[in-house]
C-alpha cells in the first residue's frame, strides 16, 4: 500500500466516521468499523474503485449494517435506557441537528437499513440510485425505506432551539437553578413534558433505570441529586453533539455527560450518560 492510498484514505475519514457514529451512536465502534474499512481498502485493487468517497461509504454502511444485527440482542439485555455515546463537537464543523443525541435516539427507532438510507440521502446527499448500491438493495425498495423513515421523524422529530446561545441560556438556568436549590425556578425552565433518561449501564449507583417524566418530578429529581453529589464534583460547560452540555468530574474523571433538548424557551428532554464505558474518551 503506497502513501497516496493512504493518504486517499486518511482524506476521506471523517466522512466514514460521520456515517458510522451516526449509525451505531457509538465512537469507539465508528473507530473499529473505519479502521476494518481500511483493511479492506488495502486489499481493493485501486482499479475496481470509480469513486473513492461512494466506495468507502459503501463499505462503512455495511459493516455498520452487519454490526447492527449482532447489536440488537446487546442492546435488548442493556440494563436501564440505552443511549448513544456522547461525542466533543467544540472543534469540529458539523450539522448540530443530525449528530444530536436526540436524534440519534430517534434514528435507533428505525430499522437497520431504514436508518442507513435515511442518513445516505437526506444527511450525505447521495442519490436514490447511489443509496440502493451502497445498501445492496432496489432502488424501489430503498425508496419505500426512505418514506417510511421520513415519516417516523417526521411525526417524532426532535426540538431544536433557534441558537446555540438560547439553548445555553437554558442549560445555565439549570445548573445554576440546581446549584442553589430553587426547585420553582427549576420547573419554569422546564416543559411540563419534559423527560430525564439516565444510561448507567448497570454500571452506576442510583442511576435511573426508567425515564422520569414531568416538570415537577424531573426537578425535585435533580434538586435531590445535588444533595447526594460528592463535594468535589464539579461542573463544566462543554459542547457534544453539536449543542451546549454539562459535564461533572470528580477527582477530575469525567462523571456524567448531560446533554439537553430545547426549543430555547424551555428544555424538553435531559440525557444523563453515566456508564464509563461511553465516556472513556470524553
Amino acid at each position: 500500500m503506497n502513501d497516496g492510498a493512504l493518504e486517499s484514505f486518511e482524506a476521506h475519514r471523517p466522512a466514514m466516521i460521520a456515517i458510522a457514529y451516526r449509525m451505531l451512536g457509538s465512537v469507539a465502534e465508528a473507530e473499529d468499523i473505519v479502521q476494518e474499512a481500511w483493511l479492506r481498502w488495502q486489499d481493493t485493487p485501486r482499479e475496481e474503485v470509480r469513486s473513492e468517497r461512494a466506495f468507502l461509504s459503501t463499505v462503512v454502511t455495511r459493516l455498520c449494517l452487519d454490526r447492527l444485527k449482532s447489536a440488537q440482542a446487546t442492546r435488548e439485555e442493556y440494563v436501564g435506557p440505552w443511549l448513544p455515546e456522547p461525542m466533543r463537537t467544540a472543534d469540529t464543523p458539523v450539522d448540530p441537528e443530525s449528530i444530536s443525541l436526540a436524534f440519534l435516539v430517534l434514528l435507533e427507532s428505525l430499522s437497520p437499513v431504514e436508518r442507513a438510507v435515511y442518513l445516505l440521502h437526506e444527511v450525505f446527499g447521495y442519490s436514490h440510485s447511489e443509496v440502493s448500491e451502497m445498501v445492496g438493495k432496489e432502488e424501489a425498495a430503498c425508496r419505500q425505506s426512505l418514506h417510511r423513515a421520513r415519516e417516523h421523524i417526521r411525526a417524532r422529530r426532535p426540538r431544536f432551539a433557534p441558537s446555540k446561545e438560547s439553548h445555553e441560556r437554558l442549560v445555565t438556568g439549570f445548573m445554576s437553578a440546581c446549584l442553589s436549590g430553587d426547585l420553582d425556578g427549576l420547573k419554569r425552565l422546564l416543559a411540563h413534558d419534559v423527560t430525564s433518561w439516565a444510561d448507567g449501564g448497570g454500571k452506576v449507583r442510583g442511576a435511573s433505570l426508567n425515564p422520569v417524566r414531568g416538570a415537577d418530578a424531573v426537578a425535585r429529581l435533580f434538586l435531590g441529586l445535588m444533595k447526594k453529589v460528592p463535594f468535589d464534583l464539579k461542573p463544566e460547560f462543554a459542547e457534544f453533539n453539536g449543542w451546549p452540555a454539562l459535564v461533572f468530574r470528580v477527582n477530575g474523571a469525567v462523571f456524567d455527560v448531560m446533554t439537553f433538548e430545547t426549543d430555547g424557551e424551555h428544555i424538553h428532554a435531559i440525557r444523563s450518560i453515566l456508564n464509563p464505558e461511553k465516556l472513556a474518551r470524553v
